[in-house]
């Protein structure tokens, strides 16, 4: 008599087990009690007063289930910005707006375009529609208008670029994102991804709300994990065409949105002094850490957000090696070879106590 043979369960569907998962910047090392973690592009002066408080109050009302339609956040968000509010999206964060994207227009056999070093989410969830996901080379690490251009066929559903982008710290000027939307076909929806578009101070970068208001085939995302300091609360949103949106509104999760989550962002839109502040110590420390850690001898890459991506093409003194001897000190940073950088760590913009400990650990790395 043969062993019957062991039961299994349904597989999950074709390449979703081929996906690599997302990793998460780091936020432990082993026998430092409170490290420093510069590895998430996280605000350095954390959520604001404001924020913290409207959090705290919410606790009396966690029994109940958030507005679907998250009305309250929706109106504070289409006055801050200007934008129609029946044209928001909102998520889970900006990366929930991705997935739900993805999801609404991709079919197996389609296919997004986005670049080279383009954020990870923008893959995985196209992935998981069994999509395929088309690379434009990025030779000057930052998206290219015709590389993108050159990818883009019958199949394609969604282009993704990311203005300023991360991990590169790159930027598309505005002519530049008006170029790339005037040539894609009227089928193709250009997703921009605007994460970091409060630490910009380049002149001819701008947001691309006005873009997209005239257009039928334009989503433009924000986030309020960066310059509001609120990426534990989770929660994003997307301008998109009115038809763009009702097909999202009909596919997301119910409550997507929580009932802190809301009354935290509300409050964060509110608080102009610490968006200010957060602001000004990124302007502050991006180009002083930029210069300094140039003057050891390592590449460190313009950047429009609130981190640099630096470069150590030394054999002996390489990524690796200095990420260590970051740990070492208690400093986590990004290493970024999931993107295709192995040479590269990426740093956030961290307080001045914070930004001074880096510059003085990779001063040591340097001389050894």
């Amino acid at each position: 008599m043969t062993d019957a043979p062991a039961p299994q369960g349904p597989a999950p569907k074709p390449g979703i087990l081929d996906i690599a998962p997302y990793v998460g910047g780091k936020s432990r090392i082993e026998g430092v009690a409170e490290p420093m973690k510069l590895s998430s592009n996280e605000n350095a002066l954390g959520a604001g007063e404001k924020a913290r408080e409207a959090f705290a109050a919410a606790a009396d009302h966690i029994h109940m289930y958030p507005d679907g339609r998250a009305m309250k956040l929706r109106a504070a968000v289409a006055d801050h910005h200007g934008l129609e509010p029946e044209r928001l999206i909102f998520g889970n964060g900006s990366d929930e707006v991705f997935a739900l994207l993805n999801q609404c227009y991709l079919t197996p056999g389609d296919n997004i375009v986005t670049g080279q070093y383009g954020f990870l989410a923008y893959r995985i969830s196209a992935k998981a529609n069994q999509a395929e996901v088309k690379l434009a080379p990025e030779p000057g690490f930052k998206a290219e208008v015709d590389a993108l251009l050159e990818q883009v066929d019958e199949r394609t559903k969604l282009v993704y670029i990311s203005s300023p982008s991360n991990p590169t710290g790159s930027y598309n000027t505005a002519e530049e994102t008006r170029r790339l939307h005037a040539s894609l076909p009227p089928h193709v929806l250009l997703v921009i991804d605007e994460a970091y578009a409060e630490f910009v101070s380049e002149p001819d970068w701008e947001t691309s709300f006005p873009l997209a208001r005239g257009a039928d085939n334009i989503v433009v995302t924000r986030t309020f994990s960066k310059i509001h300091g609120l990426g534990g609360l989770r929660i994003g949103f997307g301008y998109a065409p009115l038809k763009v949106a009702e097909a999202v509104d009909r596919i997301r999760l119910p409550f997507n949105v929580s009932v802190p989550g809301i009354e935290a962002a509300v409050a964060a839109l509110g608080d102009e002094a610490h968006q200010t502040a957060s602001r000004d110590l990124v302007h502050a420390w991006r180009p002083r850490l930029t210069q300094a850690i140039r003057g050891f001898g390592f590449d460190v890459f313009p950047s429009a957000g609130n981190f640099v991506l630096v470069r150590f093409p030394d054999e002996k003194r390489n990524a690796a090696a200095a990420n260590d001897y970051l740990n070492s000190k208690g400093i986590i940073v990004r290493p970024v070879g999931g993107y295709g950088l192995p040479d590269c760590l990426r740093i956030t913009v961290g307080t001045e106590d914070q930004n001074r400990a880096v510059i003085d650990a990779l001063s040591e790395f340097a001389a050894t």
